[in-house]
């Protein structure tokens, strides 16, 4: 049986959290006004999520058209909720990003992008008690940084590009002891700007601070090991781009487990009470077709079994000048 949970605000301001079973009716849980407040009731009282939900109760139906869904994931305070991902970690991933980083004289020679998907071709997927490569990471910001379900994605005045990465990310808190837990799992759009990655892979960093979107469910258990989705991009009202995707580990050139081995070996993620949200990885790209995005596009992704797509318009942010000031 598939369950996910949704966050949500009433009309009146106050939240709550509901589930969603196979039926696809929505449910409120009772005495529950976000994830992570039932999360660290279930790791206090020794329970998963779906078990502290059991243990909950739920209430009356809710129509879901007619709340404000939010990220199924939240921090109070944002800057204990921290957005980082891995790349390269999917079959075929390489090929964009080759595309993206090779100088024609150079077409004969693997790119470290190259080199670096093929590492974890042959060493991402460890068996047993084995720790596999190290994936390409990087970090995207904080809770700051993630966008609500249907909000705009502002892309800052300063990018070159604002393009979607349709993935699935896995969701985090850390227990009091220092242990990272999965909550589960979102349909996500790893948000990023293209035209500057391609023009220097060191820049890649640079690329990644933007925001980022995930769809309103958080999948309970196990990621199935083959997912089919759709990665759309609409510009008033038609579509303009469309492309299947595929994620879940059959598709992955490294395992789940070592992607989360590689981040929470370092102690800094592993600070009681922090929210992490990791990005695991496309192949898919709209850059990679030639496509160019424009401010307004609104971009869509769906996948099973989420229900709910990822669905969010390229907005715009206005930077203004930084001077540093001594004191």
């Amino acid at each position: 049986m598939t369950t996910t949970l949704v966050q949500f605000r009433r009309p009146d301001g106050s939240r709550g959290v509901a589930v969603l079973a196979n039926g696809g009716e929505a449910r409120v849980v009772r005495g529950v006004e976000a994830t992570r407040i039932l999360a660290a009731g279930a790791l206090a009282a020794n329970l998963s999520l779906a078990e502290a939900v059991a243990a909950a109760g739920t209430g009356e139906a809710i129509d879901l058209a007619q709340v404000q869904l939010l990220a199924p994931i939240d921090h109070e305070d944002p800057a204990h909720l921290l957005l980082t991902g891995t790349g390269l970690t999917h079959l075929g991933s390489a090929e964009g990003r080759d595309k993206m980083h090779r100088k024609l004289a150079d077409a004969a020679h693997q790119t470290d992008s190259m080199k670096m998907f093929l590492l974890g071709v042959e060493g991402g997927k460890p068996t047993g008690e084995a720790v596999g490569v190290q994936p390409e990471w990087f970090y995207k910001g904080t809770g700051a940084s993630l966008v609500a379900p249907g909000a705009a994605l502002p892309s800052p005045d300063f990018a070159l590009d604002a393009g979607e990465e349709p993935e699935i990310a896995g969701i985090y808190l850390i227990a009091d002891d220092g242990t990272p837990v999965r909550l589960g799992f979102a349909l996500a759009n790893e948000f990023s700007d293209h035209v500057t990655e391609r023009g220097n892979y060191l820049w890649l960093a640079h690329s990644k601070l933007r925001p980022a979107a995930l769809g309103p469910e958080l999948l309970l258990g196990p990621l199935p090991a083959h997912i089919d989705g759709m990665s759309r991009i609409r510009r008033n009202g038609a579509v303009v781009w469309e492309k299947p995707f595929v994620s879940g580990e059959a598709n992955m050139s490294h395992s789940i487990a070592n992607l989360e081995h590689h981040h929470f070996k370092y102690a800094a993620f592993r600070r009681p009470g922090d929210v992490h949200v990791h990005f695991f990885g496309t192949a898919t790209l709209s850059f990679s077709d030639g496509f160019r995005t424009q401010p307004g596009d609104v971009f869509e992704i769906e996948a099973a079994p989420f229900r709910l797509p990822v669905r969010n318009s390229i907005g715009s942010a206005q930077t203004t000048a930084i001077r540093v000031k001594s004191i």
